[in-house]
């Protein structure tokens, strides 16, 4: 262990200040992902003069389940000056920001390896609880307060970059959806006929590679699984995997080319859908329509975004797991326009689109490089 490694518990202390008077009324929850969220808790009754206020700098964690979870839920109040929260979780703040930032504790918590320390050390009870004491007994390093705010200003730059870019992806879509909604919804055309999902391209049920596939062969694939479902872009980029050439060939079928829309159609994802942004693979949990036109892509997008709630229907069938088979996805039917009002939309998204998959894919790079920074902390010397 580095001299310059410190327990957090030397450097953090508890808060617990109650919403006495009701002086505060925006209620916040704390997300998986380590974020802050508007609660969606059934308050009705609920005395919330009991509820702890959290002030900005200050933090909130869950030390329940971690090692189920496999995180542990902590986050860093900074969008609102005030606000309330759960007094199930524990708030705390730094002693000393002149010794530790808590931007920069913030960027421990957020790493992968601060998650599987916590995990090792949540032994407590069935529901694997990471106990008070051991959180602040794990330790960090704790460098010159100026290296501290370097090594910030350079993750918030990757930060901010992100959350650009995922901006911009958003005022695309709303572009996006508005010329949809223009050309498809305001105005339908008596002469557009009925037709089926199959009729536009070949359906495709995904498969997930096989864990036992040496990855050495050099087959780089993108795989998409329902987490690559952004709720900010319309596009799946998904991580690229080696194939070996015996892999590569067994899934050779289930490859899928750019422009193929993907829906998810089993479980608590059923129905999220999205478009290939370059040739990929999917898991079992989706069906995918390879088009037989370009031209296809766009308005299926949006078509089944409106028809989502009747997918869901479809695909409950009186079972507690939904799930919509290949057969009734085909046979899904939508009202199909003309192929030339069909070309002439295509002209006018495919400069967005390709504007979409550029920042999407910026967005993927930077993430990876936020993870090697945050993975660099354990090695940071002080000055």
């Amino acid at each position: 262990m580095k001299s310059n490694y410190k327990p957090i518990g030397k450097h953090i202390r508890l808060v617990d200040e109650r919403n006495k008077g009701l002086q505060i009324q925006q209620l916040l929850g704390l997300s998986i992902s380590k974020q802050f969220i508007p609660s969606v808790a059934n308050i009705i009754g609920t005395d919330m003069e009991n509820y702890k206020i959290i002030r900005k700098n200050q933090f909130a964690c869950s030390t329940m389940q971690v090692r189920r979870d496999k995180k542990m839920p902590v986050a860093l109040l900074q969008e609102v000056d005030e606000a309330i929260i759960s007094q199930a979780y524990p708030v705390f703040e730094v002693k000393d920001e002149k010794e530790l930032l808590p931007e920069y504790l913030m960027m421990w918590f957020a790493r992968s390896e601060f998650d599987r320390e916590a995990c090792f050390y949540a032994v407590g009870g069935v529901r694997g609880s990471l106990e008070w004491e051991d959180f602040c007994d794990m330790k960090l390093p704790i460098p010159h307060p100026d290296k501290q705010r370097e090594i910030v200003k350079e993750y918030n730059v990757i930060q901010n970059r992100i959350a650009l870019n995922q901006r911009l992806i958003q005022k695309l879509e709303e572009t996006a959806q508005a010329i949809y909604k223009k050309w498809f919804v305001d105005k339908v055309d008596e002469d557009w006929i009925k037709a089926k999902i199959k009729d536009f391209g070949n359906v495709v049920t995904g498969k997930t590679p096989s864990s036992e596939t040496p990855e050495d062969f050099g087959n780089e694939m993108p795989f998409i699984t329902p987490g690559d479902f952004k709720n900010y872009n319309k596009f799946a980029i998904g991580a690229e995997r080696n194939l070996s050439e015996n892999g590569y060939s067994k899934l050779r079928n289930k490859i899928l080319s750019k422009g193929t829309v993907i829906v998810t159609c089993i479980g608590s994802d059923m129905g999220k859908i999205s478009i290939a942004a370059s040739d990929c693979i999917t898991n079992q949990q989706m069906n995918s329509i390879v088009v037989n036109e370009s031209y296809y892509t766009d308005f299926l997008y949006y078509y089944l975004k409106s028809i989502v709630d009747e997918i869901k229907g479809i695909a409950m069938g009186g079972s507690t797991m939904p799930m919509l088979s290949k057969t009734n996805f085909e046979k899904i039917e939508i009202i199909k326009p003309d192929d030339d009002i069909l070309v002439k939309y295509e002209s006018v998204m495919k400069p967005m689109n390709e504007l979409s998959i550029n920042y999407s894919k910026e967005i993927q790079k930077l993430s990876e490089l936020k993870e090697l920074l945050l993975s660099k902390l354990a090695t940071v010397e002080g000055i």
